[in-house]
């Protein structure tokens, strides 16, 4: 076991890990991001119902929603920022070639940075929603322990495959470009159209209620973009009251259906990065 456990931390893959968590944390993007996630998450939780000119903690049904609402902005975007240079910005600095001069393949670096970045991110997520669910148990009355650390346990694995999902989008981004400068714009307008304009077309159909708009034909709407399956996963089965949230609940495919067309955007953009890294001239 011991044996295995030392192979493990000589494996390529783990020390190209290790390297891209120390540039993380060296460049304070763990901490920046966990900064944020934390500030998001208790607003949302212990001061949301401000609004309404009140001070009152949410029923947890709501909670969710207006979490999945917020985080859904922020984690992508972050997720990118985190990712974007992984490739180009070596290539710049020549160390990239140098990297590449190594007996490694191109599927240990690949590899080898998706579980360093996806560390990064899973453990600013998981800090900073795990302890607004423990200060919610804690403090608030009504909660029932057990379905609330269910919904908080499937809301952070549900945070960290969405933000798997745009770390490849950043490093398919970074593959295709040749400057620092241009895959910063090239992730912004992703951004931009996953996030915002993508999104707000589809919930503007939704509340239209056109005619020809079936279940079918939202759900296969919904598989086109991540965001929009980040939703459904964090609101299926939940009562979310009316409106355009409400179709994200009723998807009929429960948590694994959603779960799964969620890795198939992993894996089909895990296949894709690598294409493109493999064709990549030196």
């Amino acid at each position: 076991m011991f044996m295995n456990i030392s192979r493990l931390k000589r494996s390529p893959v783990v020390i190209i890990a290790k390297k891209e968590i120390k540039d993380s944390l060296r460049n304070r993007w763990g901490m920046f991001i966990s900064i944020i996630f934390l500030v998001l998450s208790l607003s949302v939780t212990f001061a949301g119902s401000a609004i309404r000119g009140e001070l009152s903690l949410p029923e947890i049904s709501a909670l969710m929603s207006s979490l999945s609402t917020i985080a859904v902005f922020i984690i992508p975007l972050a997720a990118m920022l985190i990712s974007y240079d992984a490739f180009v910005g070596e290539d710049e600095a020549g160390t990239l070639l140098l990297l590449l001069s190594y007996p490694l393949t191109r599927g240990q670096i690949l590899l080898g940075k998706l579980l360093g970045h996806g560390v990064i991110m899973g453990l600013t997520i998981t800090s900073a929603f795990g302890f607004t669910c423990i200060l919610l148990l804690f403090i608030g009355n009504g909660y029932k322990t057990i379905d609330t650390i269910i919904l908080f346990t499937q809301f952070i694995g549900s945070s960290i495959m969405l933000a798997i999902t745009f770390i490849l989008f950043g490093y398919i981004v970074s593959l295709k470009a040749t400057e620092k400068a241009k895959a910063v714009a090239t992730v912004l307008l992703l951004w931009f159209l996953f996030v915002l304009i993508y999104d707000l077309l589809l919930l503007t159909l939704l509340i239209a209620d056109l005619s020809f708009i079936s279940q079918p034909m939202i759900n296969f709407l919904l598989v086109l973009n991540p965001t929009d399956l980040y939703r459904a996963m964090n609101v299926s089965g939940l009562d979310v009251g009316g409106g355009g949230l409400s179709v994200f609940a009723e998807t009929g495919w429960g948590i694994f259906g959603l779960v799964v067309a969620m890795l198939s955007w992993i894996i089909g953009l895990m296949g894709v990065s690598y294409t493109i890294f493999k064709k990549r001239p030196l």
